[in-house]
């Protein structure tokens, strides 16, 4: 039965430079709205469920071109409060090889959503509707209103009896002070969440956890099940990524869950357009959860997911559960007919 999933998060106008050029050389900007609320709330509508954004968006003209580009990808509005004046903007520049993308972002502080204040948003009802309600680290690390809406929002959807998902998604470039401003309110997310979204770098630098073990995965098998134990979450989600000699990129989805970890198999694809993969993963996470898919279809289910949004260009994950299930099967067709 489809669900209600409710994202919580800011609206961006994502600035792209053509092809793998640098902004330095560029002299054109192709434009699109998006987040990681947008990505999560549209991807699950893919996947046969109801997404809403709970936003603020300016009174103007980039706001009302926002909502039409909002609706296209099936997010509802209902959620969706208006007033301010700015929308915050980001830079995008291709990587190619050894050379990552690059994020520059621009009157982030001062935009709508950064500006919103619990009253601009109907929790109560949001709180009614919300089977899964979506938290990100990224609007964590915006200013204290932000994060204010999203502890009081994420209490009363877990009172209503919702699920809080809570994708850690540390960005040191957002969080003035570093590690130990941000430890308390990862904490504080951390304990209300029921679904959570880390590594084990999230686990060593943001929440100061110490590992014997020299190697991610060993660190990761010792301090997910304690992350997890402290603060009683059911499951956690995450991804290894790696980029290999010849531009493609290898990916291994985990989610532990009852105390085992469940791994994917290790998925090498060429990139077309990186960004909004791990949305993608955590769409799939959350599809396979509300399904009633094993642990073992869960995490490849997500983990291919993440790697079909890299086949597309722009941040919104497009594939459906059957494109998904079928590149699972490995029915990758040339042509479809």
């Amino acid at each position: 039965m489809p669900k209600r999933i409710v994202a919580f998060g800011e609206v961006m106008m994502r600035l792209q430079v053509p092809g793998h050029a640098l902004l330095s050389q560029a002299d054109t900007l192709q434009y699109s709205f998006s987040g990681t609320g947008v990505n999560v709330a549209s991807a699950m509508t893919k996947l046969g469920h109801t997404g809403y954004l709970v936003t603020r968006l300016p009174e103007n003209p980039l706001g009302d071109s926002a909502v039409v580009s909002l609706q296209h990808l099936g997010i509802e509005r209902d959620f969706i409060s208006r007033g301010g004046k700015y929308l915050g903007m980001y830079f995008l520049e291709n990587g190619f090889g050894q050379r990552a993308s690059r994020v520059t972002y621009s009157n982030r502080l001062e935009s709508s959503f950064n500006t919103a204040s619990l009253s601009d948003y109907d929790l109560e009802l949001i709180a009614e509707k919300a089977d899964i309600i979506h938290f990100c680290g990224i609007s964590l690390a915006m200013a204290d209103n932000v994060r204010e809406s999203m502890k009081v929002l994420a209490r009363k959807v877990k009172d209503k009896g919702g699920t809080v998902c809570f994708d850690c998604n540390y960005r040191p470039s957002l969080w003035e002070g570093g590690y130990a401003v941000a430890k308390p309110h990862y904490e504080e997310m951390l304990s209300l969440a029921d679904i959570v979204m880390m590594n084990e770098k999230d686990a060593l630098y943001i929440l100061g956890m110490k590992s014997n073990s020299s190697q991610r995965n060993g660190q990761l098998r010792e301090l997910i099940p304690e992350v997890a134990k402290k603060f009683n979450i059911q499951s956690i989600a995450g991804t290894h990524r790696s980029i290999n000699s010849d531009n493609t990129h290898t990916l291994l989805g985990y989610l532990y869950k009852e105390h085992t970890f469940h791994f994917s198999d290790n998925l090498s694809f060429s990139v077309y357009d990186r960004i909004g993969s791990g949305d993608a993963y955590t769409s799939g996470i959350l599809h396979g959860e509300l399904t009633g898919f094993s642990a073992e279809k869960t995490v490849l289910f997500a983990a291919v997911s993440g790697m079909l949004a890299c086949t597309v260009v722009g941040d919104t994950p497009l594939a459906t559960e059957m494109e998904i299930l079928s590149a699972m099967e490995g029915k990758m067709e040339d042509i479809m007919r």
